[in-house]
């Protein structure tokens, strides 16, 4: 089945938007690899399956909105103070205070073997650059997901102890959202 055309509202009631880091450097085992969760985005996207060049999807997230879900890892579970301590530091990071959204516009879509392709504009931290995300359907579902390389925005990614324990520059982006009313 198919997503049917229209105009649908997108956010956290919907579905989920979730970013996921890795850790790197020397003294990546202590450190843990993230699964964040945005608890405050809203969005809209316009469907014509008919004709795929007048879909589009925009999207806005509230940096301080990310929080942390899980840490897999590492050399102690996360307690809740090390996940409000991770979601300050990634306020810092993504410069909050200065930029407190990030956007997603689409500026393309298309249809590429078993994929629906959105191509768009996103900015963080007041950088605006391209990416690509894969999307597939199902039922009035839409999964899909974009790699993010933290660096091509200008962003400086976390590093403790002398960049021993770091994140890796490249993140992913998750998305599972309904398309119905």
């Amino acid at each position: 089945m198919a997503v049917r055309a229209g105009s649908f509202q997108l956010g956290p009631d919907v579905g989920t938007l979730l970013v996921r880091t890795f850790r790197a450097g020397v003294g990546a085992r202590v450190g843990h690899d993230l699964t964040l969760v945005a608890t405050r985005w809203r969005g809209r996207a316009e469907v014509d399956e008919s004709d795929l060049a007048v879909c589009s999807v925009h999207v806005r997230i509230d940096v301080d909105g990310l929080q942390v879900r899980s840490g897999e890892g590492g050399a102690k579970p996360l307690t809740d103070s090390d996940k409000r301590s991770i979601e300050g530091n990634i306020r810092g990071v993504l410069a909050a205070e200065d930029h407190p959204e990030i956007e997603f516009a689409s500026t393309g879509v298309a249809e590429e073997r078993e994929a629906i392709v959105v191509s768009g504009t996103l900015s963080i931290v007041g950088v605006a650059r391209p990416v690509r995300l894969v999307c597939h359907r199902d039922g009035d579902r839409v999964r899909g997901s974009a790699e993010v390389v933290q660096s091509e925005w200008g962003i400086e990614p976390y590093s403790a102890f002398f960049g021993a324990l770091r994140v890796k520059d490249e993140v992913t982006v998750e998305f599972d959202v309904a398309l119905s009313d």
